[in-house]
This record gives structure tokens, sequence and C-alpha cells, in this order.
């Protein structure tokens, strides 16, 4: 069973490019986007094969997450329930036979740090909404966290300490998301640096592999025996994120 979960930076652009022929191509059982930047309505009809779901916040042109299955879920619902949260469409979850699965684009801490204390309220909250999804079953939630965990995790630690996606704060909070009983499942696998899914525009950044690596796939650890693989899609282009993949039995 494939898993791509891929920041496709609005999925508008993205269909005049790569979208199409990489899903052709990768035929994944299941893909989640993030930063859709787009309403369904506003995007021609595709993957006719796969079932859609589609979350989008109440500012247009902003966020927005998206899930395409070809295994009807038992249910479908959408945020964490938090209304301070769940109005910019960042949260999907699946219920399947065996797992929940969650797709979410978390919120950036912003040029200026302007909005990491919303940044910390939202990942204590959204740690307790998967708590309380694996006390019921195992989870595998995946996306855009916005933040490189260890310094093996972007290219250059030393000068971006303070900087959106690799505070000490931010870093702490993914620690305590994996100490509560989750995996960062491609670190299992890999562990070696230089392996990334962002590099900036700017700078010919990608080029140069000066990256970050802030899109993951995390299971329950409970979940790990079946997890056979994961990985980064680094060559795939498009956005300027790179899709993840993960192989699970």
């Amino acid at each position: 069973m494939k898993l791509i979960s891929w920041n496709v930076n609005g999925i508008r652009a993205c269909l005049k490019s790569y979208f199409l022929g990489f899903v052709q191509k990768e035929n994944p059982d299941i893909l989640c986007l993030q930063e859709t930047k787009a309403h369904p309505d506003q995007v021609d009809k595709m993957l006719s094969d796969y079932e859609h779901y589609w979350c989008n916040g109440t500012k247009k042109g902003y966020s927005g997450t998206a899930i395409f299955t070809k295994i009807k879920p038992l249910n479908v619902s959408y945020g964490i329930g938090n209304k301070g949260h769940d109005n910019e469409g960042r949260v999907i979850t699946l219920e399947f036979k065996d797992f929940y699965l969650v797709n979410v684009y978390v919120p950036n801490s912003q040029r200026g740090l302007l909005r990491l204390s919303y940044r910390m309220k939202w990942d204590s909250d959204f740690l307790e909404y998967l708590k309380k999804l694996d006390n019921k079953k195992p989870v595998v939630f995946c996306g855009d966290l916005n933040v490189a965990h260890k310094e093996i995790d972007l290219k250059n630690p030393k000068s971006n300490r303070k900087n959106a996606g690799f505070t000490d704060d931010e870093r702490n909070n993914f620690t305590k998301l994996l100490e509560s009983g989750f995996v960062d499942t491609f670190r299992e696998f890999n562990t070696e640096g230089g392996q990334y899914s962002w590099w900036s525009y700017m700078f010919n950044a990608r080029k140069r592999n000066i990256g970050w690596r802030i899109d993951y796939f995390c299971v329950s650890k409970r979940f790990m025996n079946k997890v056979k693989n994961s990985l980064i899609l680094k060559d795939v282009l498009g956005s300027d994120h790179a899709p993840v993949e993960l192989i699970i039995e």
C-alpha cells in the first residue's frame, strides 16, 4: 500500500506542470496534499478513480488540504474540533479499519516569528487530538509539519537557530510529540544528512541542495511493524516541496 504526501504550493499551478503525470506514474493508493490554495470548484475534475476530500479555510487562496484515496474510508472528519484552529483548512482525518490517517498542514511561525505563540498553541492542541485518536486505533499522520527536527534536517542549522521552523520551541514540541508514542518514519530508514523535502525558490537552492526536511510521515509506535519504507521523492518537480512516500503492509 503506497501513501504519498505533497505540499503542492497551489494545486492550480501544479496541475499546469507535473502533477497529473506524477500521480499517473506513482499510482498511490492514497494521496495527501497540503497548501492546495483552492476550492474543488476552482480545479478541473481530476483523478476520477479516487475519492476526493477537500478541507478549505475561510480565506480564499490560502492554506487548504485534500486527500485522494482509492480505498473508501469508514469515516471522514475535518479539523481537530477546535474553533480557534479549524478556520484555515489544515486537517483532514480518514478512518480506516486498521488505522486513522491524518493529513495536516501545520501553521508556519512566519518571518520574525510573528505567529510563534499561535504555533505553540497549535502544536499542543494537535498533539492532544492525535493522542485521542491513538487511544482508539493506530495513527498515521503526514504533511508539511513546518519544523526541521534536528540539525541533520537542514543544510544550515547554525544560521537558522532563531528562524521559523528551527526554533528551540518548535523543535522541542516535535520531540514531545515523538515521546508521546509516535515515530518519524523517515529517520527509521535513513540516517544520513543532506536529505531534504523543501528548498527556497531563491539562490538556486534546490539545485545546490540547500534545503530543509519539513515534510513527514509519522506513525504510532505500535504501527511501525506495518511500515516497509519511508522515502523523499526529491527529483519530483512542480512545487518548492518534494513529495514524501510511505509504504505499508
